[in-house]
């Protein structure tokens, strides 16, 4: 092969090379890029359930169900600005079925509603977003907020109707804080004296209820209040580090989530309990309505029930039943399931861990 001859097939065999490369940057890859990805977009990530559980449980069904399909996986923490670029960005590349647990829900109307018109399909994963999803996989939040005015009672006993509650609600952009606030208001209204401080936290923000609860101390003194409703255990951390740089002690706290800080607050007593969702069952149908949506199956089988946003009635659903979990029956709750080690649990707890027969 002379000089000549080999320069022509090197040169050949460069543009050739080149030319993939140069189509995966075009709008015509993306397009394609998506056929076999499933798209997981989650919220935040300073609740720990988000990166240890749901992350993980999705991905692995997903990869169970299918060899070729791939997570496409983003974090907004806690940034609707962010969220919105990440699910234009899965729409650009080609993704049909998109998994959004939304930071506003309101906000991801505009992009629930242009994706589906381009026919993608958006599961709501634990939060409700508004518009034209296809199918939603959460807990009944309603009766979350039930269980959780009930914990209260419980906890109040016979002293209840004399009893003055704070309530810490969630944040104002999540759609299941309105239903914790509905559920636990029905439990706790006309059987509790009085409620007597109220306030959404933005960002369920720890800091903002730690804040919220230490002016209130501030203003009515330890006697002001004889328990507390936080809608979950990351503001739960924050009022009982507020109550305890107030010195006030055997003041119920509730919460949600059976967080590792939570379950170990229930363990010292310095919360009275929180609500246990199963995330296995819940990231595991969401992952395996996202296959069937991509494969255009049928996914009644998976939704038994039924649920409207405010622009949408009817939405396929499947909507799973949490518990409450006090000192007493953390061994039979979150312990048997697996959702926490008992080494983790009991760290610098060792004589209340025994007392609870968790060694």
């Amino acid at each position: 092969m002379n000089a000549i001859m080999r320069r022509a097939l090197t040169g050949a065999m460069a543009l050739s090379l080149a030319a993939p490369l140069t189509a995966c940057g075009s709008d015509h890859q993306d397009t394609g890029a998506g056929k076999d990805s499933i798209g997981l977009l989650l919220p935040e990530s300073k609740a720990a359930r988000y990166e240890k559980f749901d992350r993980r449980i999705i991905s692995s069904r997903v990869a169970s169900l299918c060899l070729e399909c791939k997570v496409d996986y983003h974090n907004a923490e806690q940034q609707v600005d962010a969220q919105k670029r990440q699910f234009d960005g899965l729409v650009k590349k080609g993704v049909k079925v998109i998994i959004l647990d939304p930071v506003d829900a309101a906000a991801a109307k505009s992009w629930v509603d242009s994706a589906a018109k381009k026919g993608v399909k958006v599961i709501a994963y634990d939060r409700l977003a508004e518009g034209d999803v296809a199918a939603y996989v959460s807990y009944d939040n309603e009766k979350i907020g039930r269980l959780q005015g009930q914990g209260i009672l419980a906890a109040l006993g016979s002293q209840a109707a004399a009893s003055d509650v704070v309530m810490m609600n969630g944040s104002p952009t999540d759609p299941n804080a309105p239903s914790y606030k509905k559920g636990a208001h029905a439990v706790l209204d006309g059987k509790v004296r009085k409620i007597v401080y109220e306030k959404d936290i933005p960002g369920w923000s720890a800091a903002t209820a730690k804040k919220e609860m230490g002016d209130f101390i501030d203003a009515h003194g330890a006697a002001g209040f004889d328990a507390v409703y936080s809608a979950n255990d990351g503001m739960a951390g924050g009022i009982a580090a507020a109550l305890k740089s107030a010195g006030i002690k055997n003041v119920p706290v509730g919460g949600q989530d059976a967080e590792l800080p939570a379950l170990q607050r229930l363990v010292a007593g310095t919360q009275t309990f929180t609500i246990y969702k199963e995330v296995r069952p819940e990231a595991e149908t969401a992952a395996e309505i996202a296959f069937r949506l991509l494969r255009g199956k049928s996914i009644k089988s998976l939704t038994s029930a039924t649920a409207d946003n405010k622009s949408k009635s009817g939405i396929p659903a499947q909507l799973f039943k949490a518990q409450m979990v006090t000192r007493k029956n953390l061994k039979d709750t979150v312990v048997r399931d697996g959702a926490v080690r008992i080494d983790l649990l009991c760290d610098g707890l060792a004589a209340e861990c025994k007392s609870l027969d968790l060694e």
